[in-house]
């Protein structure tokens, strides 16, 4: 590997990790086959807006898939994922990339409220028997709350099964107890069971596609074990992908052309929803 490429590569982990801003990396994406609408409200205030990737070339079925980041629900946005959002649009689907408020401006469950309201906008926009709800670190577990047995979308006249599915990357599915005096107080205590999904895999759940490295020291992969776990034991179809030696950042990193051999999430991905 050339020092450019390695100096690159450093650059790039250094702005993914904890999920913070990924300029660099989206310096490599193209930026054709796909039309950018950005900032569009879906509610009230600045951190409630998002952006519609619509493909040139869309699929047969015109699927869509909405993207909630991570970020430990005090970071993140919406154009920092460009690299996820291309990379799908590329192969033909919409995809809906909301940011949402974040802590210290809101604790739990704004941030799920906000979800369920962008949520609502995208399947008004392609109806929810295409939409997929897909998130990576702290937002899956915004999009797997919004899939569990919880009445965030229901609030917002969202039948959540309807949806095509759940699409969890690394993400924080049964985490307690909370040590980090922040989450303590983003969350309002350390072992409050109503912030997990695990505690809401309770039948009828959508179908589910859960992957997680294993060498994720961030989130640890027996968050997306144990949840599909409770996802069949309710009866529904999950497929659990784990990641031999991928971490947090790689995982979601590896949707990108320029790192996708980090791991294989971009074409599990699609070919899941081709499957669904």
């Amino acid at each position: 590997m050339s020092i450019a490429r390695r100096v690159l590569l450093g650059s790039i982990a250094t702005l993914l990790s904890g999920c913070s801003p990924a300029s660099l990396l989206n310096m490599t994406v193209p930026k054709r086959g796909y039309r950018l609408e950005a900032d569009i409200p879906y509610g009230d205030g600045p951190r409630r807006t998002l952006d519609l990737y619509t493909p040139e070339q869309a699929r047969a079925g015109s699927e869509a898939v909405i993207f909630f980041y991570g970020g430990s629900w005090d970071s993140g946005k919406k154009g920092d994922y460009l690299f996820v959002a291309q990379a799908l649009a590329a192969r033909g689907l919409t995809v809906i990339v909301p940011d949402y408020r974040l802590y210290p401006e809101v604790r739990f469950p704004a941030f799920l409220e906000d979800g369920a309201q962008a949520t609502r906008w995208a399947v008004d926009k392609v109806g929810a028997d295409k939409l997929f709800v897909m998130g990576h670190s702290a937002g899956g577990e915004i999009a797997s709350m919004l899939c569990a047995n919880t009445p965030y979308l229901a609030n917002v006249g969202v039948d959540r099964m309807k949806l095509r599915g759940l699409i969890g990357l690394s993400g924080p599915y049964d985490f307690l107890p909370l040590t980090s005096n922040k989450l303590i107080d983003i969350f309002g205590g350390a072992n409050n069971p109503n912030i997990q999904a695990i505690t809401f895999a309770r039948a009828p759940l959508p179908p589910a596609l859960l992957i997680h490295g294993t060498a994720d020291t961030v989130v640890y992969p027996r968050n997306s074990e144990h949840l599909a776990t409770a996802w069949r034991q309710a009866g529904a179809p999950v497929d659990l992908k784990l990641y031999p030696g991928v971490d947090h950042i790689d995982l979601v990193a590896a949707f990108s052309d320029f790192l996708h051999k980090k791991a294989s999430t971009r074409e599990d991905v699609v070919d899941w929803i081709d499957g669904h």
